[in-house]
């Protein structure tokens, strides 16, 4: 579901309404159908030639940065705008001011346990959800935040020994989690959500052909289409 606004928005083209980009894209959805093809075929990239795993802002941006390149002349770019999800009652985010110093505080907290490794499932499921809720929160670029908390989250929980199949987290049921963690303190539908895709993951050195196609399904980016 697209960011909203309430000022005006320097990233959209003031004609047609839609975010700016560098595909010509003149309706939502077409730019929508464009960030889905490019996006995953640069995450393809990403998946063979990661970012340093710095685990705070500056890899943030530069997962967002490679897999919108082809799309926004601002890909990696922390947003100057404050936005809030466009539905009814919604919160905004963490206004834009704040960004660096809350994402300093949160790579902390990260760092201070352990990057996630050493736990058992129910607990690194339990602090996914906490820290995925702070990230979630800062919400630090104007478009493509879910993307990109995908990838990095995904790179967490294989560095601790697990594995994300995100196939079942449609954007939906991401906002609805995310949005009873941010707005209401809940973080019940987060670690129910997290509940459904968490895996054991192999180790590394077992993580041949058949494993990365595997985990390029897992990583999806796109709801599947009815059968």
């Amino acid at each position: 579901m697209p960011d909203s606004v309430e000022v005006q928005d320097p990233y959209l083209d003031p004609e047609t309404r839609v975010l700016r980009n560098l595909v010509g894209a003149r309706t939502r959805k077409s730019l929508e159908d464009a960030e889905g093809s490019l996006s995953f075929a640069r995450l393809v990239q990403l998946m063979d030639r990661p970012p340093k795993p710095t685990g705070d802002l500056a890899e943030l941006c530069a997962i967002h940065r490679h897999l919108f390149q082809d799309l926004y002349d601002w890909a990696g770019q922390v947003r100057t705008i404050d936005i809030r999800k466009n539905v009814e009652g919604a919160e905004f985010f963490l206004p834009w001011g704040m960004i660096e110093r809350a994402s300093v505080f949160a790579a902390g907290e990260l760092h201070s346990d352990n990057a996630l490794r050493g736990l058992d499932r129910e607990h690194f499921i339990d602090r996914l959800a906490y820290h995925y809720d702070q990230v979630n929160y800062i919400h630090p670029f104007r478009e493509g935040n879910g993307r990109v908390q995908r990838v990095f989250w995904n790179r967490i929980a294989l560095a601790a020994g697990w594995q994300l199949d995100w196939r079942p987290v449609h954007g939906d049921v991401n906002d609805r989690a995310s949005r009873a963690a941010s707005d209401q303190r809940d973080l019940g539908p987060l670690h129910a959500m997290f509940e459904q895709i968490v895996t054991p993951a192999p180790h590394s050195r077992n993580r041949g052909k058949t494993w990365r196609e595997a985990e390029r399904q897992r990583m999806s980016f796109t709801k599947p289409k009815p059968t």
